[in-house]
């Protein structure tokens, strides 16, 4: 019998998700809560908003879903994959404490310190003077300024001027524009080429995925330089990257 799967999210990504899944002669049914004008072309689209744990639950119960798939962090910062597996139900994404590295970035600062993870020298700040007067003389030539919660792709700012510096920073603890304002991040600004490797894991095995690249503003130009620059740039840096993925490049 064919899968019932729900996805969770609405954006591109759940559009994207659905759209492979549609392929697999294993899955049926597809809903989508509460899924966009494309995922509703591929299966049902659900009324139910993404962080509506309860209603979430029910639905998959009555409609004796198979596997539910979660698309955005706001639904794992609120611990939608914990309440599922309470219930005993098949749900595909991180419980809340796994999901801090994505939805707070101070903490996931410190797990990286602290487990010594290669990444961008950082300052955390908690009061506003101190962040500026950081900021007018930072340890850095350039720096991003970011907020720690989820911001939906907007937290992160890259000043150059300070006046730009001192307006993000009164945007993230002042206006509190992104998340609660609390904390800010100052990190030094690493320029060069970006490579994304992500990996799916139970806690024991680590199954990698396909190598990515976020070309923002490149438009047209993203397919070419992915398919003809992305893999011979991880193979040339193979030295800094973890050894399963070395062993992944490899494969024949």
């Amino acid at each position: 019998m064919k899968a019932k799967v729900l996805i969770i999210g609405g954006g591109g990504r759940e559009h994207a998700l659905g759209w492979k899944l549609k392929q697999s002669p294993k899955v049926g049914e597809l809903f989508f809560a509460p899924g966009n004008a494309g995922t509703q072309m591929l299966g049902k689209n659900i009324d139910i908003a993404p962080t509506d744990i309860k209603k979430l639950l029910k639905f998959s119960s009555d409609l004796k879903i198979d596997c539910v798939i979660v698309g955005p962090e706001t639904p794992l910062e609120k611990g939608v994959v914990d309440e599922f597996l309470k219930k005993k139900k098949s749900i595909f994404g991180p419980s809340k404490k796994a999901a801090r590295l994505e939805t707070d970035k101070v903490w996931a600062i410190r797990f990286m310190q602290r487990h010594k993870i290669p990444h961008p020298n950082s300052v955390i700040f908690t009061d506003l003077q101190e962040a500026l007067s950081f900021a007018k003389k930072p340890s850095w030539n350039e720096i991003v300024i970011k907020a720690s919660g989820l911001a939906a792709g907007k937290g992160v700012i890259l000043p150059n001027t300070f006046k730009e510096v001192r307006e993000a920073i009164y945007k993230i603890m002042v206006k509190k524009e992104f998340d609660n304002g609390k904390k800010i991040i100052i990190q030094e600004r690493l320029s060069g080429r970006e490579v994304s490797m992500l990996a799916i894991t139970d806690g024991k095995t680590v199954v990698p995925l396909l190598p990515a690249q976020d070309h923002k503003g490149m438009g047209i130009k993203v397919l070419t330089l992915v398919e003809w620059e992305l893999l011979p740039l991880l193979l040339s840096n193979q030295k800094s990257l973890p050894k399963y993925t070395k062993q992944f490049l490899n494969q024949p």
